[in-house]
């Protein structure tokens, strides 16, 4: 880029929006957007009316078309996470979306009230934790990648040389992408998390990080979402990458996470667990090979460790997935099942450790990127283990800050942070730091896709199973249980809206997000309250006789227990469903 800029000054007039860079120096052009024809050009400075009403914005995020018209997008408030590599990483923590037109009367009162709704979903994903920016530097990139990049690569715009799957403002920019001209104003944005820290063992000062980049393809909400597409995309695909700075060396390593990555689904329907369908329609192998063929030519070789039960509702998915790898045949892929929940059940959490040694040797093949302060490489990474159990969340970050800390105990050593023979977990300060990271990663990803903090996090913070821990697990689940039954189907439609999945037409005067439910979802839930509060209220206002109280019991209870199983039986027709994109529904 010609100039870095960190802030920006939106004026805004009746006709225009002017976008000024506000920490540069006075030649530099102005952005400016026609609110009536959406032409966006560049002009000079001296072109802003002195009668603009002028606020502060932190970025654009892009433009959007709603019911109304267009709309800008812009980051009106940022958090500084730290320094990486000596470049700024911001973390967009508010947002402005502004509308082109002055008014919205043109709309009928329906198209007015689906405008309303349509802004209200690109806030909430915009106020989803957590979207990480950064001026002047690819966010997009490993270390490893951005090392063996052409002089081409580093000089095309930070727009131009994004990786797409993690860009999640790329749908909000696709007008600023046909106009080079214009990438100097915008950035791409990655949703996940970013953690940079300071520390410090032995006296020697070293700054440690975390990059999580979540995948917008394939993206959405835990239910509504699994496994993979016709273009080998998995569902709740996370690249995690953790880097080591001391003196003049650098480090990385990663790790994937994604969905068991052939067709299957596991659609909410009120039960606590619904069960997994693997779908009979689709041509499996198809999208399993595509997803692995892409992730051998990214990440090299692979190591995929599936922590899903061995038993029970999720066996036919370890199978499949064994069956599958088997039938691929490709030598760069390894699999590796590990029953999490068996193995650590009743506490024994020292039992991760078996899993940790299966691969110890594996893993010291597939080594790490090092790099030296002239960017000379003194070695690469080699492949990359891909975890997952069925969410990708839980037990799939424990085994993932496993991993890691035997990577970073081995970087330490190599750049002379820790003397031969010490070990991590010895050196309290850091390895506090180090598990509360792992587990903000966890929580921050657990609430993008389930809609609340991870489980099991006491583990990972403190490296032992409490009680404590167990009963905030089991207070999550229920949160769980509500948002993924009564709220995630708004939540996915707000995703696809927001990533350009669904358009919204002006022109179509139908109102896609009118729900017209029968007389199963509006009269079931009431006389079920009724007849189970009535059956209380029996029981604790007993009438004259005991046969009297227990027949009132009896038809109040009835009534509740048969209407209860009536709702259950129908789940699917009780439960929040998306309503804007009825595409590959895997049933």
């Amino acid at each position: 880029m010609a100039w870095t800029v960190e802030s920006y000054c939106l004026h805004t007039t009746p006709e225009k929006f002017y976008i000024e860079p506000c920490d540069v120096h006075s030649s530099v052009e102005v952005l400016v957007i026609d609110r009536v024809s959406a032409e966006m050009t560049v002009t000079g400075r001296g072109y802003v009316p002195v009668s603009a009403d002028t606020m502060p914005i932190c970025g654009i995020m892009g433009t959007i078309r709603l019911l109304a018209g267009m709309y800008l997008v812009v980051i009106t408030k940022k958090t500084k996470v730290g320094d990486l590599l000596g470049h700024a990483v911001w973390k967009a923590s508010d947002f402005d979306i502004i509308s082109y037109k002055r008014t919205i009367l043109h709309l009928n009162d329906d198209q007015m009230q689906d405008n309303k709704t349509f802004v209200s979903m690109i806030n909430g994903v915009l106020h989803t934790d957590a979207f990480y920016f950064a001026a002047d530097y690819d966010l997009t990139h490993t270390l490893q990648r951005l090392a063996n990049t052409s002089p081409e690569f580093q000089d095309m715009s930070l727009l131009e040389r994004a990786d797409p799957r993690f860009v999640w403002n790329g749908h909000l920019l696709r007008d600023f992408i046909t106009q080079p001209e214009l990438h100097r104003f915008v950035f791409p944005v990655v949703h996940g998390f970013i953690t940079i820290k300071s520390s410090s063992i032995n006296g020697k000062v070293f700054d440690w990080s975390i990059i999580s980049r979540r995948s917008c393809f394939r993206a959405g909400v835990r239910y509504y979402v699994r496994g993979v597409d016709s273009e080998g995309h998995a569902a709740n695909f996370v690249e995690t990458e953790q880097i080591l700075q001391h003196n003049s060396f650098t480090a990385s390593f990663v790790q994937t996470r994604g969905s068991i990555p052939f067709f299957w689904s596991q659609r909410p329907n009120l039960k606590y667990k619904p069960k997994p369908q693997i779908s009979k329609t689709f041509n499996h192998f198809d999208g399993f090979q595509r997803h692995f063929d892409s992730q051998a030519i990214l990440y090299g070789r692979q190591v995929v460790l599936n922590l899903v039960n061995q038993k029970g509702s999720e066996k036919p998915l370890e199978l499949t997935f064994d069956k599958m790898v088997t039938s691929l045949g490709n030598g760069m892929i390894k699999y590796v099942a590990f029953d999490f929940h068996k193995e650590c059940s009743r506490m024994r959490w020292h039992r991760l450790q078996i899993l940790v040694d299966m691969v110890t040797e594996i893993q010291d093949e597939f080594g790490y990127f090092l790099v030296d302060a002239d960017g000379k490489v003194l070695q690469s990474q080699e492949g990359v283990f891909r975890s997952n159990c069925m969410d990708c969340l839980d037990r799939t970050n424990v085994i993932q800050s496993l991993l890691a800390r035997r990577s970073l105990q081995s970087q330490l050593q190599r750049v002379g942070v820790l003397h031969t023979g010490q070990k991590i977990e010895e050196q309290t300060d850091f390895e506090k730091i180090y598990k509360n990271a792992w587990a903000d990663n966890a929580d921050a990803c657990a609430k993008q896709y389930a809609g609340t903090g991870a489980l099991k996090t006491d583990f990972t913070r403190t490296g032992k199973r409490t009680l404590l821990g167990a009963l905030m697990d089991g207070w999550n689940s229920m949160i769980r249980y509500y948002k993924n039954n009564f709220s995630d189907g708004f939540r996915q439609d707000s995703i696809d809206l927001f990533l350009g999945n669904y358009s919204v037409d002006e022109t179509d005067w139908t109102t896609p997000l009118c729900d017209t439910k029968d007389w199963k979802f509006l009269t079931l839930p009431i006389i079920m309250v009724v007849a189970f509060s009535m059956c209380i209220i029996c029981l604790l206002m007993a009438g004259d006789t005991w046969t009297e109280t227990l027949a009132y019991v009896l038809f109040w209870g009835t009534a509740s227990i048969l209407t209860g199983g009536f709702i259950l039986f129908n789940g699917q027709d009780f439960v929040d469903a998306p309503k804007l994109v009825q595409k590959e529904k895997q049933d």
